[in-house]
């Protein structure tokens, strides 16, 4: 049998040696070329994308407890939730909290883009913070109206919900913000500064989505049974707890097509072709060609439940 020359053995070591691993920030990303979603997007592109809205991403869920979602195979086979800390980070942050149960536990927090890599790392794809800092987790920042569609209801009826909704905030003397949930819905975000005390945001929160609910028994209901769901949109005000969470700005979600929940300008709403439009496809491209931040002054405004300053 002839054997191979050395040069045909380099070259044949040399075409199919691996890939040297990424390296995002600190962080080097193993299995980087492994498929996430369905149409081919693999971990090192969630690495990227995360890389490309990171300044945007921390804004959203620095020093807050933090909720992940986690795919370590894809999309397409089983994620989990996790809140806890548990064992191999070793950048991710945790904070001893105490649980509505009489008990503690140690939640996730994180305040740096190597933090995020680090997660991404072990597989994290969705981001979900609490509406508090972890420095003063018996207060909220803000409220989050998250309007859930039923079985029926047309993308033009969400639309005209979401500004439905903006226009009493407005009434009751509240600026709020808008984006995309990455799902099938929007999301109503209503700043507040100073920060609330958890009984009164969802005594409030409550009050206001069964207001509407009530005034417009149609085409909203503010209970969370599924089966009165036909046709009509949840205000989900529940989000308004402690420890509950909302996907955050600029996060990825584990479903097809690579949705991110995404912050519109109000006057981008009637153009919107629907909640999971923006994706990791063309969000990059959208905050480069951005003259400000949809958002742009939401770290400013001072509001509290009353709608005063």
């Amino acid at each position: 049998m002839n054997r191979p020359s050395a040069a045909a053995r380099r070259k044949y070591e040399t075409s199919h040696r691996a890939a040297p691993s990424p390296v995002f920030g600190s962080v080097k990303l193993t299995h980087a070329e492994r498929k996430v979603f369905p149409d081919g997007k693999s971990k090192a592109d969630v690495a990227r994308y995360y890389a490309a809205v990171m300044p945007h991403l921390l804004a959203a869920i620095a020093n807050r407890p933090l909720s992940i979602v986690r795919c370590p195979d894809g999309i397409g086979a089983a994620c989990f939730f996790q809140k806890h800390m548990t064992a191999g980070f070793r950048l991710v942050h945790s904070a001893r909290l105490h649980e509505e149960s009489g008990g503690s536990a140690s939640y996730l927090y994180v305040h740096s883009a190597d933090e995020v890599f680090e997660l991404v790392q072990f597989n994290v794809l969705e981001f979900h913070p609490w509406p508090a800092l972890i420095e003063d987790t018996d207060h909220t920042d803000l409220l989050v109206f998250d309007l859930d569609p039923g079985p029926g209801v047309t993308w033009s009826r969400v639309i005209a919900a979401a500004q439905l909704l903006h226009e009493r905030c407005t009434a009751e003397g509240l600026t709020s913000f808008l984006r995309t949930s990455g799902g099938k819905g929007l999301h109503v975000v209503v700043p507040l500064r100073p920060a609330a005390p958890w009984s009164a945001a969802k005594e409030f929160a409550q009050g206001f989505a069964y207001s509407i609910a009530e005034s417009h028994p149609r085409d909203f209901i503010a209970t969370a049974s599924k089966q009165r769901r036909q046709g009509k949109i949840f205000i989900d005000y529940l989000r308004n707890t402690r420890g509950a969470t909302s996907i955050a700005s600029y996060s990825l979600r584990a479903r097809p097509g690579a949705p991110a929940a995404t912050p519109l300008r109000w006057d981008e709403l009637p153009h919107l072709k629907s909640a999971a439009f923006f994706t990791i496809r063309n969000v990059p491209a959208r905050l480069r060609s951005l003259h400000a931040d949809p958002w742009q002054g939401f770290d400013e405004v001072e509001q509290g439940l009353d709608g005063k300053t």
